[in-house]
This record gives structure tokens, sequence and C-alpha cells, in this order.
């Protein structure tokens, strides 16, 4: 399944919309590498056609617009969402040395880490800002406070997350309990705070409690489904080699999997890969057969639809509009079935 939800195109413009009002009067060098970032413009400068999905910003305004929020509200938590999770990747380029993000150079590999570093910091501090600007339209002080502390507490444990899976690096005991924290806090917490933020401009904040359950599982479905395309996606859509994550050595679900499984000379296999400083396409191969001996491949496609059922029963739990339904399934469903 490759094509986007029709509600990513409806959305699209607003979101863009919207982080190019924030960025809009501020001139610096610093601004034009945010720009960049974003898809916007090229390394020179000139504009070019881009950017990411704005998964969580969509989510965000989906919400919304299913509760009967206000929608000016809502675009400014999306633009928040889209800033932080933005800032993230960059500081997470860094720290994984990855020089191409969206088939293009990252970042730091263009203008060096100390200023890339500036860039994902300063994004996060216009997150900030971005929900500041509400007080001029009305919204109640302990609205206010509420959306402060959901994006601050998701911020943080998308950092933990972050801080786990680099302590995983030179590890090799890792356990599946492990890796599952890990993803919740990492990818997981900024979907659910996309979710309840968007039932804040309508809901309070307890009546948004059901919001993060259905963001759960769906953020861990959705990287689910990213580790197997880590490693059986088809070039052609993913725009990277076969086993792309084994020859990272990142340890991603199917990894994890097999290392708390494998003995004998699959095990030898994939730790004297995971050793090398560089692996070739013959230790990929050895690895990816491992695995698929193992049954890594049905093991982690079996947990993504897992994920996929149990965020499947929470909408039917959300205080949405009934008209709204199709829209979030027909999401979910993108998110578990997407080959890119």
């Amino acid at each position: 399944m490759s094509k986007f939800p029709d509600i990513f195109v409806k959305f699209r413009g607003p979101i863009e919309g919207e982080l190019k009002r924030l960025l809009s009067k501020r001139r610096l060098p610093l601004y034009e590498m945010m720009r960049y970032h974003l898809g916007w413009i090229d390394e020179n400068g000139q504009p070019i056609s881009g950017g990411g999905k704005y998964l969580r910003a969509t989510l965000c305004l989906l919400t919304s617009q299913a509760v009967g929020g206000e929608f000016e509200v809502a675009l400014r938590f999306a633009a928040a969402i889209e800033l932080v999770h933005n800032f993230s990747l960059i500081h997470d380029d860094i720290q994984d040395r990855d020089s191409e993000r969206r088939h293009r150079p990252t970042v730091w590999k263009i203008w060096g880490e100390p200023q890339a570093i500036n860039v994902g910091t300063a994004m996060r501090v216009l997150a900030s800002m971005a929900i500041t600007d509400l007080k001029t339209t009305g919204l109640p002080p302990e609205k206010l406070i509420d959306a402060y502390k959901i994006l601050d507490e998701s911020c943080l444990s998308m950092i933990e997350g972050q801080y786990l899976d680099i302590s995983f690096e030179d590890n090799l005991e890792i356990r599946l309990s492990d890796y599952m924290d890990m993803i919740e806090k990492k990818t997981a917490a900024l979907i659910e705070a996309s979710l309840q933020l968007g039932a804040l401009t309508a809901l309070s904040s307890d009546d948004a409690v059901p919001f993060k359950r259905f963001g759960r599982y769906l953020g861990l479905a959705f990287q689910m489904r990213d580790d197997v395309l880590g490693i059986w996606g088809d070039e052609g859509a993913t725009g990277k080699p076969r086993g792309s994550d084994i020859r990272r050595k990142k340890k991603s679900f199917p990894i994890v999997f097999a290392l708390e499984r494998a003995n004998g000379i699959i095990r030898t296999d994939i730790l004297s890969a995971f050793q090398k400083d560089v692996l070739d396409d013959d230790d990929v191969g050895r690895v990816i057969s491992g695995l698929e001996q193992l049954g890594a491949y049905q093991f982690s496609r079996n947990k993504c639809e897992m994920y996929y059922r149990r965020a499947l029963d929470e909408i039917k739990k959300l205080p949405v509009l009934i008209s709204y339904i199709d829209d979030f399934k027909e999401v979910a469903r993108f998110l578990i079935k997407r080959d890119f």
C-alpha cells in the first residue's frame, strides 16, 4: 500500500502553511537550514517541492475535527508537534551518524554538527512558542498548561527512548521487553501526544486519555512496520537497499528477536556481522537468511498486526463524531500496510 490516505492530502497545505508562517519573519541562515531540513529549499536556498509526511500533525488535526475542536488552535498544536518531531530527527542524525535523510544530505553533513545542534534546539523552542501564541485566541490558561504538559512529557519520553536506543548499540544481550520499552518512548510517545493535543481542542485532558491508548498501539504498529521495511523493504519503494538496517547494525525488532532465540551458526553469523566495522553484501545476506530461518519476518509481521488490531479496538472507544471513524481506520491501515 503506497498511496497516502486522502486525509494527508487534505491537511498537508494548512500544516505546511502554518510552519512557514512560524518561520516567515526569521532571516538568519539558521532558519534557512530549518527550511532545508523541512524539504522546502535546496542547500543553495532555491525552492523545491518536498517535505515530510506530516503524519503526527495530520493525526492532531484529524482528531480535533473529529471532536469538534477549533481548527486554528489545532493547527498551532499540529505545528508544535511537527517541530518537535523534526528537532528529534536533526539530533538523531548527528547521534546516529546518518549522512542522508529523504535522499538528501542531512543538516549536520552540510553545515557541521555544532550548527545542526543549534537548528534542532531552535526548532524545539519554536514548538513551545507556537503554543504560547495561542494565548491571543482566548484559549483558557488551564488548556495551555495541559498542552505544554502533554508536549513536554512526550518530548522527554522521546529523548529517553533515544537514550535507550543509543545504549543498545554496544549491547548484544537486549531483550524484546527492553526493545518494546524503548520504542514505546521513542516512537509511540509523540504519536500519543499528537492525538491528545487534537482532542484537547474540545475535550478536557481526562477525556483525551482514550486517544493516548489509541496512539500507543498505533505508534507501536508503525514502528513494527518500519522494522520490517528496514530489512525486507523493496528498494524501489523505500529508497534504501534490502537489509539497510542490518548494514547500519541497527538493533531493530527482528534482530532482537533473533538474538533471543538463535544459537549455533545463526547466532554466530549475526554476532560476527554486528561486531564488524562495515558489513558487506555477504554479511547482510547471511543475517537475513538466519532471520528467516528463525521466523523473524513472520513474527515481526504478526506483532505489527497485533498492535494494529489493538488500535482498531481503541478506535471504537474514542469520543468522536461517527463520520470520522473510517478516517481513523484508514490512517491505521495505511501505517501497517505502507511499503515506504
